[in-house]
């Protein structure tokens, strides 16, 4: 590796018993913040332990020196100016106002993701990153709340926070016909356990769709689509939705009428309980 930058360095420390570098708690390079991340980065080759490459296999012991090196095909990600809504921002993470018709992250140029860093303050951590990460995803057509992590131990605690479920998240949507007032729906998604609630909140009458609901949602689980699919699968997809639909029954030129309003958890380096809520776009305002 000598014509390879060194990005960082770790020396082991005291272990109570050995460990394989696979399972080694994630946060020892500032810049891998989640074990995907980690095995992408072993895979390439770019890890070595005591200077040698290392493997996920290989077992750990102290004073064992790992490095880091820079990826000589890794692309700058670009930085794109899209003015966002800050709902929340301090020097370990933020919340952001997501617009319908992004994509928060990927290979893409126009993403979420590439938008942060002109919108949001360098943290003045030791552990700051260059560019701050979203915590979890929104579908492109979905507007609302989004988690950001701004260091890579905030990262690294709120995604243990997203896997242990101990996090709330509460959307709003607009849904076709007539709805009972509030239900649990169980139908599995992709052949897994999922669970939903919703609560109507308000119904108006259409002339198009017999019906218009306003709807608060909460996912107990976190599958591709679910919401949208839980609420198709009753009878009451959400209104602009062109993949679940009831036929005859699309709206088309709106978007999705699927809002993220809020999220509920404590903060990674207070431990205080946060709750905070993005304003929903203006097409639901004109409905209700």
């Amino acid at each position: 590796m000598e014509n390879r930058k060194k990005i960082e360095y770790h020396i082991v420390p005291f272990l109570k018993e050995k460990v394989r570098l696979q399972d080694y708690p994630i946060g020892f390079f500032k810049s891998i913040t989640t074990k995907s991340a980690l095995k992408k980065t072993l895979k390439k080759g770019l890890i070595f332990l005591n200077s040698k490459k290392a493997s996920s296999s290989d077992f750990l012991k102290p004073d064992d020196l790992l490095e880091l090196f820079q990826d000589p095909n890794k692309k700058n990600r670009p930085t794109i100016k899209i003015v966002l809504e800050i709902i929340f921002e301090d020097e370990h993470l933020a919340l952001v106002n997501k617009p319908a018709g992004i994509t928060v992250s990927g290979n893409k140029k126009w993403t979420l993701e590439n938008a942060l860093s002109s919108n949001l303050t360098k943290s003045n951590q030791k552990d700051a990153l260059d560019q701050p990460e979203p915590i979890h995803r929104l579908d492109h057509p979905t507007s609302g709340i989004i988690l950001i992590g701004k260091t890579s131990s905030a990262v690294i605690a709120l995604n243990k926070t997203f896997e242990n479920r101990e996090i709330q998240k509460k959307y709003l949507a607009v849904t076709i016909g007539k709805q009972n007032t509030e239900g649990t729906i169980e139908t599995p998604v992709d052949d897994k356990k999922s669970k939903s609630y919703f609560k109507v909140l308000k119904t108006i009458s259409s002339e198009k769709f017999e019906f218009l609901n306003l709807v608060e949602l909460i996912p107990e689980t976190g599958r591709k689509h679910q919401l949208r699919k839980h609420l198709a699968s009753i009878g009451n997809p959400i209104l602009g939705d062109k993949e679940y639909f009831i036929e005859n029954k699309v709206l088309f030129g709106n978007g999705l009428y699927l809002h993220a309003h809020a999220l509920t958890f404590y903060h990674p380096v207070t431990s205080e309980e946060k709750k905070f809520t993005a304003t929903p776009p203006k097409k639901f305002k004109r409905l209700f």
